[in-house]
């Protein structure tokens, strides 16, 4: 009985696995927030662009 109790406590004590998941939701916050910024910054560089486009556009016309 008293070596199941030590086998508990050990368990309860390690924290290599509460570790591993702090680690892994770092990882996968860290990932969220540049797919947000990539996304962000693609719609304004796309305007960018199609801006100067338009720009160059009505400037070979004239």
């Amino acid at each position: 009985m008293k070596a199941i109790a030590n086998h508990i406590k050990r368990f309860w004590n390690e924290e290599d696995g509460v570790t591993a998941i702090e680690y892994g939701l770092l990882a996968a916050l860290v990932g969220v927030a540049i797919i947000t910024g990539a996304a962000l910054m693609g719609t304004k560089l796309s305007d960018m662009f199609t801006a100067i486009a338009n720009k160059l556009g009505a400037a070979t016309v004239s």
